[in-house]
């Protein structure tokens, strides 16, 4: 929408001044070339007035046939034909009062004498005036639908980024849907008490996984909770095998993270570096602040080896980094690999940038969170 579509006030402000002051500037040249009397000010005060009326009805009838669309090569010629008919109809209106003036109050000496031909260069007057007049009301318009451009491109684009993080939720959410309900059904003829749990367990973890698609981002002692919500899930099933530990800073416990981000970590750790281990093995997650506060810093260790295929990273991996990528650009990161220091031991190293949380605040009052099974 256009600046004088939205902006009537600033059009007739500008209107207003504009031609008062091509009045007074008439009047004034007037004075400087000797030919000022009381008739010029009336004859200046219809020039006034008749320039706005004849730009505003130009202007009625440019908005009607919506010159404003019109590429440059189309427009120009209608302007010339304009501007032309304006400063002609314009001096046949003005030269019209002021005969009618004149032959009501017979003016003294030179001005009754004042020749027709005179009009003509007045008429050349107000066709270029009048280019001046488009060339600022056309370029308004032309920088508003610039600015509105950019604005839908942003807004094109923000619709876009919600949509491809709800497309990457939907592929999340089936897929520990499915793992949860393949660990009751071993169940179910195995141990109908614990599976009457891990349902209590997984309805949790549904409602959550629901309640994240209103959301982009959740507190991290809300995720840690989730966490062992999955773990306790898991251990129903592997028993002896999974050994966990939940650890996390008290002043990192508020900070906002990408909702079953910590949940898709640990879930890998368990399918590929415990699950099909006769031995099963342990995993340890740890959540702590940066020193300037400034940064999660979240660490993920599970026994198992790291060796994934070139080019044929997991789904849920890749769908959490386009997610960090969506929400925090290139301030996070996600790494996986094998400890260098430590053998049969893979790490996950998850850092996020901590945005609306200030860099200096007082610890929690809780302590800090720790959860040990297995």
């Amino acid at each position: 929408m256009s600046s004088f579509t939205i902006r009537p006030r600033l059009y007739w402000k500008l209107q207003l001044i504009s031609w008062t002051l091509y009045g007074l500037f008439g009047g004034a040249l007037a004075a400087i070339f000797g030919k000022f009397s009381v008739y010029i000010i009336p004859i200046e005060v219809w020039v006034t007035g008749t320039l706005l009326g004849l730009s505003h009805l130009f202007r009625n009838y440019v908005r009607r046939h919506g010159w404003v669309k019109l590429p440059i090569a189309a427009l120009l010629p209608r302007l010339l034909v304009a501007h032309v008919l304006i400063g002609v109809v314009s001096q046949v209106i003005i030269g019209s009062l002021t005969v009618l003036m004149f032959l009501l109050v017979p003016p003294p000496g030179e001005l009754k004498a004042m020749p027709w031909v005179q009009y003509i260069g007045y008429a050349l007057n107000v066709f270029f005036t009048m280019w001046g007049w488009s060339a600022i009301y056309f370029g308004l318009h032309y920088l508003d639908g610039y600015k509105q451009a950019e604005i839908d491109k942003w807004k094109l684009a923000a619709a876009v980024q919600e949509a491809e993080m709800r497309s990457l939720k939907a592929q999340i959410n089936p897929h520990f849907m499915f793992n949860g309900l393949n660990n009751i059904r071993a169940l179910v003829l195995e141990n109908p008490a614990r599976a009457r749990d891990m349902i209590t367990h997984l309805s949790d973890l549904l409602r959550y996984s629901i309640q994240l698609n209103s959301t982009e981002k959740v507190a991290l002692a809300r995720e840690l909770e989730i966490v062992r919500h999955y773990c306790e899930l898991e251990a129903m099933q592997l028993e002896e095998r999974l050994r966990y530990s939940l650890v996390a800073d008290p002043a990192a416990l508020e900070v906002q993270i990408p909702p079953m981000t910590l949940q898709l970590l640990v879930e890998n750790a368990i399918k590929h570096g415990i699950a099909s281990r006769p031995g099963g093995g342990e995993i340890h997650l740890s959540a702590q602040l940066s020193p300037d506060a400034a940064e999660l810093l979240v660490t993920v260790r599970n026994t198992g080896r790291y060796q994934p295929r070139p080019g044929h990273e997991g789904v849920g991996l890749r769908n959490a980094r386009e997610r960090l990528q969506l929400l925090f650009g290139p301030a996070a990161s996600l790494h996986i690999a094998n400890d260098p220091q430590q053998a049969d031991t893979v790490v996950a190293e998850l850092c996020l940038p901590v945005t609306g949380f200030p860099a200096t605040r007082p610890a929690l009052t809780s302590a800090s969170y720790e959860h040990t099974a297995g």
